[in-house]
């Protein structure tokens, strides 16, 4: 083992080697499902749960043989769909429906679903990737996440308001994003051999980090493609990450050292003031994993963020600076913005274990 490492995360290597086949929650396509393949089933829905971290249907599928075979659909995400404009009034238990989406790698009876189409003649468009299949009208735009410009009409805000996410940006983890990752290569970053080693015995289809609702800790959730929020309290400042519910301090005073702090899985922030420019370093992360994809941190780690607002309000840019000898040679810095949609909100998520 690395001497470098702490305890916990060794423990938890170790924890993966021996037993790989643990269950697996949000992003839970990822591994599951041939992405670029798409197939149709037609049945009875028996079962719907509207619900983060993803819409879940039963369909029951008569096959060639007559025999009844239930199917386990799967989709995206509650809060996006809502976004999209696809709500819950719009498909029942009962109602006989078609489905296209993608099949599953293995024998389970299961798919990720793009379109649905309802009783009554109407096109769901599930996930951004879907193209409309069947019938013109459809529901489920993806504007709202496409938009690659923001709102201009505030600029005295500055920081503190309300920033959506936008799949114009550039994304921190590329590799969790499926309509990305098959072009990325998460062996590209300078990792050391320790981290190799980790990245190699990883199955992101049955070893995902958060399962079960098992919440994100830094620099993961900075990943999370909703909205986020930074409110002004006492002399700190509250970061509102709609993505489990989360809220992080960012501590802008000196009273507390981050040594003395607990550490904790979105570890200790200590903020300032760079003219419009929020700095912000996290230390004490207990939180094992740089990414979803397999990529192990240390609790040595050092996150160095920049929040910029655009000069005329419509932007909030972000830089992200990862330094952790134990998993990389060199600092690891990504970068993504939002944008400022004055309608938009933090929405409650509350996620539900899968049963």
């Amino acid at each position: 083992m690395n001497p470098t490492l702490s305890f916990g995360t060794e423990r938890w290597l170790a924890g993966l080697l021996l037993f790989p086949a643990i269950g697996f929650g949000h992003h839970s396509q990822f591994g599951r499902y041939i992405t670029d393949t798409l197939i149709e089933l037609e049945g009875e829905i028996t079962r719907v749960q509207w619900r983060n971290p993803h819409v879940l249907f039963t369909l029951s599928v008569t096959e060639n043989d007559g025999q009844a075979v239930i199917w386990q659909i799967e989709t995206t995400a509650l809060g996006t769909l809502l976004r999209m404009g696809v709500t819950s009034d719009l498909v029942d238990v009962g109602d006989r429906v078609r489905i296209a989406g993608s099949p599953p790698t293995g024998a389970i009876k299961e798919m990720f679903a793009h379109n649905l189409l309802t009783p009554d003649g109407k096109e769901l468009l599930m996930d951004r990737r879907a193209q409309i299949r069947w019938s013109d009208r459809s529901i489920g735009s993806d504007e709202f996440w496409s938009e690659s410009e923001g709102d201009t009409s505030s600029p005295e805000l500055g920081i503190f308001r309300v920033w959506s996410f936008t799949f114009e940006s550039p994304v921190i983890f590329p590799e969790t994003f499926s309509s990305i990752s098959r072009d990325f290569d998460v062996n590209s970053y300078p990792l050391t051999e320790y981290a190799r080693t980790a990245l190699a015995a990883f199955d992101l289809a049955t070893d995902n980090p958060t399962v079960n609702c098992t919440p994100k800790g830094m620099p993961t959730i900075m990943e999370q493609p909703y909205p986020i929020e930074f409110v002004q309290q006492d002399e700190n400042i509250t970061l509102r990450i709609e993505e489990y519910d989360l809220v992080r301090t960012i501590h802008m005073g000196a009273d507390a050292l981050p040594a003395e702090q607990l550490a904790s899985s979105l570890g200790y922030s200590v903020g300032r003031w760079e003219d419009e420019m929020l700095v912000v370093t996290t230390t004490r992360v207990d939180w094992p994993y740089f990414n979803q994809s397999g990529i192990l941190q240390s609790e040595a780690v050092e996150i160095i963020e920049h929040f910029t607002p655009s000069s005329d309000g419509s932007r909030l840019y972000y830089k992200l600076t990862v330094t952790d000898p134990a998993i990389f040679t060199e600092p690891v810095e990504q970068e993504k913005y939002w944008l400022w949609r004055p309608q938009e909100e933090v929405q409650p998520y509350n996620c539900l274990v899968d049963h």
